[in-house]
Formats: structure tokens, sequence, C-alpha cells
């Protein structure tokens, strides 16, 4: 088991910036995949941006130029920094892991971090 935990979110006002955390612990593989997805009232989980214990990194288009993930391996910690910020991504943040223990494929989330863009 994975367990993951989000920090970070919070209450910004447009054109702010905010930087969310999200720890991994538990029987991480040392190649795997995190990232977040969003989910906003009325409407689908979606994805926010990934990268790979490599470090390949994928954006959705709507949040390309303004967000940036990162990691640190070595402790196990995903980040998501994001600028620019827009009332429309208003959202709860879910920070996810997926590995592949032998052909078993694995998926976890974190329970969400609120953000919420507003004047």
């Amino acid at each position: 088991q994975v367990q993951l935990v989000e920090s970070g979110g919070g209450l910004v006002q447009p054109g702010g910036s905010l930087k969310l955390s999200c720890v991994a612990s538990g029987s991480i593989l040392s190649r795997n995949v995190m990232g977040w997805y969003r989910q906003a009232p009325g409407k689908e989980r979606e994805l926010v941006a990934t990268i790979s214990s490599g470090g390949s990194t994928n954006y959705a288009d709507s949040v390309k130029g303004r967000f940036t993930i990162s990691r640190d391996n070595a402790k196990n910690t995903v980040y998501l920094q994001m600028n620019s910020l827009k009332p429309e991504d208003t959202a709860v943040y879910f920070c996810n892991l997926r590995q592949i223990r032998l052909t078993t494929p694995e998926t976890y989330w974190g329970q969400g971090t609120q953000v919420t863009v507003s004047s």
C-alpha cells in the first residue's frame, strides 16, 4: 500500500500563486509516475500534470506555461507550482501515484486539497 498526503491548498486571488506538495509513503517502487488531477464542482476529475521517476513531464493544455510539476525522488515528494492562477483553476486537487508491481498496475490517490481562486 501507498499513502499520499497533499498540502498547500488555500484561497488566492486571481493572478496569484500557490505551491502544492504531496508526500508518498509505503511500498513505493523506484519506477513510478506521480501527478496531479483536479475536480471542480459538477465536473469530472481531470489531469493537470504528471511526472515520471525519470523526470518526463506531461501537462494539460489549460495549465501549460502557468503550472510546473517537479519531484524529489529522495523524499518521495511531488510538487505543483501554480502561477497566474485563474478562477477556473478552482477545484479540489488530488495527488496520484501509478506504478506496476511485477505485472500488476497500482493506482493510489490522496485525499485532495482545495484550491480556490477568487477576489
